[in-house]
């Protein structure tokens, strides 16, 4: 669950700030701690906010294939946040979440397809450091999504690392999305 960022958390003060807290409880039940924390520097949370915005329009690429791309970086980075929105989002957005709650533990899971688990792989391989990406890799899912969705999910992927990244850094945990809407504990990752 939240705990202490970091960076502390800002007071969201106006009306700007009213608009945004209502927004936020709108949408989650409450404010988001990485607002909170960004509200610190408006120019780079309205940087976050419009680039997620703008991202969410992206229809060429499978949502169900990006939402799990995006929870397997969280993953992969640690960001438990990242993880616990990811899967609150997915019931909310009507996506698949029987395979969701799998993605932390996908490679020992049978739920997951063939093209999904390149996609997870992939998502994978791009938060590597360095990354970690095959010709191979790259080639699967160019014959199996096209170059259009390739070029989307893999900025889709940049994007989550920028997040994941930005999250972890801050010291931002968990609200309990997933929970306080009823959603099963996400599957943990084996540790063999």
């Amino acid at each position: 669950m939240a705990g202490t960022t970091r960076i502390p958390k800002a007071e969201l003060t106006g009306i700007y700030g009213a608009i945004v807290k209502r927004m936020s409880r709108k949408m989650l039940g409450e404010v988001a701690e990485p607002v909170e924390v960004a509200w610190h520097n408006r120019k780079v949370l309205n940087f976050s906010v419009s680039v997620g915005r703008q991202a969410q329009k992206w229809d060429r690429c499978d949502t169900n294939l990006k939402s799990f791309a995006h929870m397997a970086v969280a993953g992969l980075v640690g960001c438990s946040f990242c993880l616990d929105f990811g899967y609150f989002q997915a019931r909310n957005g009507g996506l698949d979440l029987t395979k969701a709650r799998e993605v932390p533990r996908w490679r020992q899971s049978d739920v997951f397809t063939p093209l999904e688990r390149d996609v997870l792989e992939y998502a994978e391989a791009m938060t590597q450091t360095p990354p970690t990406v095959t010709d191979e890799m790259s080639a699967r899912l160019l014959d199996a999504l096209g170059p259009a969705a390739l070029v989307e999910l893999t900025a889709f992927i940049a994007l989550a690392n920028f997040a994941t990244r930005t999250n972890t850094a801050f010291g931002i945990e968990s609200q309990g999305f997933a929970t306080a809407c009823g959603l099963k504990p996400l599957a943990a990752p084996s540790t063999t």
